[in-house]
């Protein structure tokens, strides 16, 4: 990324729309029920959403969300997102998305994106994905990560994915408790570990997990920060200040919209930049 003309980076953006591939029929009924949860509208293409991030001088980190083995519905190609960030490294990274449950295969694949030379890291969803994150069966992926010293954002928290369906389209919240990336950050030191959203309703876990290990931070995506928890707002001005992280959560919540309740939300002016740009900096390793 050119990180001097980035007015902010975005560390949660997903590719929602292939420009490749139909869309599959699997996954409509959850995209119904979180534009519903949301108040969300169409789609954008990844060129459409890379377009937008461009136009604002925002960098972005997407990428898609791997739930074929728990939902059925198939994942946009990680070498899609790859190409994309390829074609505007200026401005745009691509972390890939593997589910846990493909074994040796996901292994494989993990570690063919990270020698191709342009993913930068990965993005887990244990609720989609259906694994604690602690579980052993993920380990072997957690070490290619570790290896090459990649982040890894990880869902947390309730989800508006499955939000109103009967039975909640069969996703557990159970496995987004982000108490269970402590043994993660613990076994896994070399591996920065980015945990996604306000952790509602297990804020506090969040909170602890990032207070206790140096290789954790919080992106704040998925919510208007004007309903973000006190507790939230109250370590990210003080102790959490240089782990906290902008993420929008793009298309479900637009930046623009975040940036301006961000303002808002009681956020000391001295942790603006670090929030909206130079805390990204550090986690991603853009100054190298």
């Amino acid at each position: 990324m050119n990180i001097d003309a980035l007015v902010a980076i975005d560390v949660h953006t997903h590719a929602e729309v292939s420009c490749r591939h139909p869309h599959d029929p699997a996954w409509a009924p959850y995209e119904e029920a979180a534009n519903r949860y949301f108040k969300a509208g169409k789609r954008p293409t990844i060129a459409e959403t890379i377009a937008y991030y461009r136009e604002r001088r925002i960098g972005l980190v997407m990428f898609t969300v791997d739930c074929e083995h728990e939902i059925g519905a198939r994942r946009i190609p990680n070498e899609e997102v790859a190409d994309a960030a390829r074609d505007n490294s200026d401005i745009m990274m691509a972390f890939a998305s593997i589910d846990p449950h493909k074994g040796k295969l996901g292994v494989r694949e993990a570690r063919d994106l990270i020698e191709a030379g342009v993913v930068k890291g990965f993005k887990f969803h244990p609720t989609l994905q259906g694994f604690f994150p602690n579980d052993r069966m993920a380990y072997p992926l957690y070490e290619v990560i570790a290896h090459h010293k990649l982040p890894a954002v990880f869902h947390s928290g309730h989800s508006g994915i499955g939000t109103g369906m009967p039975g909640g389209g069969g996703l557990k919240l159970k496995y987004s408790n982000p108490i269970h990336l402590d043994d993660v950050a613990a076994d896994f030191p070399d591996m920065t570990i980015i945990i996604a959203h306000p952790s509602w309703p297990w804020q506090d876990e969040a909170l602890s997990v990032c207070l206790h290990k140096p290789n954790v931070y919080i992106d704040l995506s998925g919510w208007s920060p004007k309903y973000f928890p006190v507790e939230l707002v109250r370590y990210a001005n003080g102790q959490l200040k240089h782990k906290m992280l902008f993420g929008s959560d793009f298309p479900l919540i637009a930046p623009d919209r975040w940036i301006k309740d961000f303002s808002d939300a009681g956020f000391k002016p001295d942790v603006h930049d670090l929030i909206l740009k130079q805390n990204a900096i550090r986690a991603l390793k853009l100054a190298a």
